[in-house]
């Protein structure tokens, strides 16, 4: 059996294109039913695996409504569903790859319930059922929607119900039941607190029906309620009175310590007097004495005065028969009892926000279950709208995952669009930096966890601190292209979004690796260089210090030298200043020697680099390949596993594949600066260093001696000479025989 023959394809199996780019197959979505079948992808194939919603050139509606669990991450599941369920609604999946924000009624599945709710859009805001309906006449619609009497969000408010009664009933039961905001922006009820406002009402109007249906219970009727009131008011200090005076007929010697002391009246005399102090209310009612009546006015305590005379006109004339001056503790005692049975009622009142038995009479009870039936009717209504709130939501779904969706596939599926240069969702914008721009800019949240993994990418990555106004944001940019000498930190730049806003740029931290074999190769010599001017410098400095201290110590001596020299020592002559030495003949000596050995050592090794002939050219070339060699291949091996994985990684995504970023792709992504075509330098630059032909012209002598040399002692010079100008040969020795020509 032939195994040329061609795969055969499965009948109802899709049939995908894929492109070979960054080193990944990634697969090309040119379809509808590439987008209505992205399930049967395997996900190993996918670029990405998942991607943050923030921080990305992508609008943030259409991210959250794939977001379904709200966790802040897409991830293919998310992605595979909203992909469906667009398939379901639309007539064609072709329109996805078409986009825009515009949809007609005869775009949308006969069977979807959001073509008749698009027909009903259109209709409000004054199209034609047969025009298109745009993404800004959903969202407009829903601002329309605050401002309508029922707008479907289950709230109703007190202008909802245009009756004064009922305005004022919803006014109660957000009082007492804590309202909620409506989508107009005012305060309005739910159902749920409906419901429990009228069940409290209900509850209170029961159990003030136990009270009607027993006469024991009110005695004096409705007044009786304001007369418990009147009792409850003072019963605890009128408790105390007659305690104090029982104590009193007890022991007559208790009575003085039984009433106030001169020092709690020495303690209100020293200020202005309130009859409603504290201190004065902690006073007994009255004057204790032993088996004394408790005054209902005149010798009371002011603080407990008003009370004691609604007790008096509101329980102790209606239930004693007469308004008692004085009242005793037996009077007191009856007078509780008669109260007795209305305060056990209502005690037994329903918890309930509502208020008190004085915030919730009967007539106001009634009322207020009266409006009951009208409340919850209008709840009904605005609850109606609530399917077409729901199908607006999807229609603006629909509106935005026919817009933006294809082009997510194409940054997480694929990353088409970042190879294509068209822009990907990750770019953040342009840097402009050390002569080049750069594109591939990435927004980071934490430049120092960012770089631990973006290192891996092994490319030279400088971390920027953009600021705009009081505005800050962190990038990273990749330089793929040019040299990085003058790249560190505290250079300055400018960095523009993808909204074109300008943004200061300071780098604040570098990752620094090749970003070419070319700079590779130069690498050595400048690293060479810039040692050997650091030594010069420290040298330098060094000797400069020295002679420094020397002249010090010198102008120091000269300045001195008049005052008087301390007498000698006994046996010792008398010191004299110490002038700068000169350098001896050892000194000389031994310079010479160091320098004949240097020129010997240099002379011997030119003498060996003559000698290798015709090889000083393969030489040259083993001398540099030795010394730029290991950085150019450290170089090769580091562009070549140059990746844009590690970088998006590090900003929250999921790469699947390695994405590399080639040499070509690389010198696309930061762009030298370059004269424009066509451009002409019409003057030269007057501030130009010194012209250095001298060194050149150093150069060049030194190649044309070297080949010279060669030229020599490969016989190459003899053999290319004219005949006149060749050395003759050396004739034959006495008696060798002569050489003759063949014949």
């Amino acid at each position: 059996m032939s195994t040329d023959a061609p795969d055969v394809v499965a009948p109802g199996r899709h049939v995908w294109e894929f492109a070979r780019t960054g080193g990944v197959d990634q697969v090309l979505l040119r379809h509808g039913q590439d987008i209505a079948r992205i399930g049967e992808l395997d996900r190993k194939l996918w670029v990405a695996l998942a991607c943050p919603v923030q921080g990305l050139e992508f609008d943030s509606r259409t991210l959250a409504l794939i977001d379904t669990n709200d966790d802040v991450r897409i991830r293919p599941p998310e992605l595979i569903a909203a992909c469906e369920w667009v398939c379901r609604e639309l007539r064609d999946p072709q329109l996805l790859i078409a986009g825009g924000d515009t949809l007609s009624a005869d775009d949308i599945a006969e069977a979807s319930a959001l073509q008749a709710e698009c027909r009903r859009i259109l209709r409000i805001v004054g199209k034609d059922e047969g025009a298109a309906l745009t993404l800004d006449d959903v969202t407009g619609r829903s601002e329309l929607l605050a401002s309508l009497r029922f707008n479907g969000d289950g709230v109703i408010t007190p202008a909802t119900a245009q009756d004064e009664a009922i305005s004022a009933v919803i006014d109660d039961i957000i009082r007492t039941q804590d309202g909620v905001m409506d989508r107009s922006g005012t305060k309005g009820i739910q159902r749920a607190q409906a419901e429990a406002f009228f069940a409290q009402a209900h509850a209170l109007m029961d159990w003030q029906a136990k009270a009607v249906s027993d006469d024991a219970t009110m005695p004096l009727g409705e007044a009786t309620l304001a007369a418990a009131a009147a009792l409850d008011a003072v019963e605890a200090k009128v408790d105390d009175f007659f305690a104090r005076c029982n104590v009193a007929a007890f022991d007559p010697q208790a009575v003085p310590a039984l009433n106030p002391a001169a020092a709690a009246y020495d303690v209100l005399a020293g200020s202005a007097i309130d009859t409603h102090s504290p201190a004065l209310a902690a006073l007994p009612l009255a004057p204790v004495a032993p088996g004394r009546t408790l005054p209902m006015a005149g010798r009371v305590n002011p603080a407990w005065a008003d009370a004691l005379a609604k007790l008096r006109e509101r329980a102790v004339a209606p239930l004693l028969g007469t308004a008692l001056e004085a009242i005793d503790e037996g009077q007191w005692a009856l007078l509780r009892e008669r109260l007795a049975a209305c305060r056990r009622w209502l005690a037994s009142r329903p918890p309930t926000r509502l208020g008190n038995a004085a915030d919730t009479p009967p007539e106001r009870l009634q009322a207020w279950l009266a409006a009951e039936a009208a409340v919850l009717d209008l709840l009904a209504r605005d609850e109606a709208e609530e399917a077409h709130n729901k199908r607006l939501v999807d229609l603006e779904r629909l509106l935005r995952f026919k817009r933006d969706l294809y082009r997510l596939l194409r940054n997480f599926v694929s990353f088409e669009d970042f190879y294509a240069r068209r822009g990907a969702i990750f770019q953040a914008g342009r840097l402009y930096l050390d002569g080049r721009s750069c594109d591939l800019v990435v927004r980071v949240a934490d430049a120092k966890k960012h770089a631990m993994l973006a290192g891996l990418a092994k490319t030279c990555l400088a971390y920027c601190e953009c600021t705009r106004g009081k505005d800050k944001m962190t990038i990273v940019a990749a330089f793929t292209a040019g040299d990085t000498d003058f790249l560190f930190v505290g250079r300055n730049g400018v960095f523009y979004d993808r909204e074109g806003r300008d943004w200061d740029a300071t780098i604040t931290q570098m990752i620094e690796n090749p970003t070419s074999v070319a700079q590779a190769f130069v690498a050595p010599y400048k690293k060479f260089i810039r040692l050997v001017e650091e030594q010069v410098a420290k040298r330098a400095a060094a000797s400069e210090a020295t002679a420094q201290a020397s002249l010090s110590s010198v102008a120091t001596t000269v300045a001195t030298a008049d005052k008087a020299v301390p007498p000698a020592t006994a046996g010792q002559p008398a010191a004299s200043p110490k002038l700068p030495g000169r350098i001896d003949v050892g000194t000389v000596a031994a310079l010479g020697v160091a320098m004949g050995s240097i020129s010997a050592v240099l002379v011997a090794m030119f003498t060996k680099f003559v000698d290798l002939g015709p090889w000083i050219p393969i030489a040259l070339v083993g001398m540099v390949v030795a010394i730029s060699g290991p950085s150019m291949l450290i170089a090769w091996i580091k562009l070549r596993q140059r990746s844009l994985g590690p970088i998006l990684d590090a900003s929250g995504w999921a790469i699947n594949g390695r994405m590399k970023v080639s040499v070509r792709l690389g010198g696309s992504l930061s762009r030298m600066a370059k004269l424009p075509h066509g451009a002409k330098r019409v003057l030269k630059d007057p501030y130009a260093d010194r012209s250095s032909g001298w060194l050149v012209g150093l150069g060049v002598l030194l190649v044309v001696g070297a080949a010279t040399v060669w030229a020599w002692r490969s016989g190459w010079q003899e053999a290319h000479l004219p005949q006149p100008a060749q050395p003759a040969i050396n004739a034959p020795a006495v008696g060798a025989p002569a050489l003759t020509p063949n014949r």
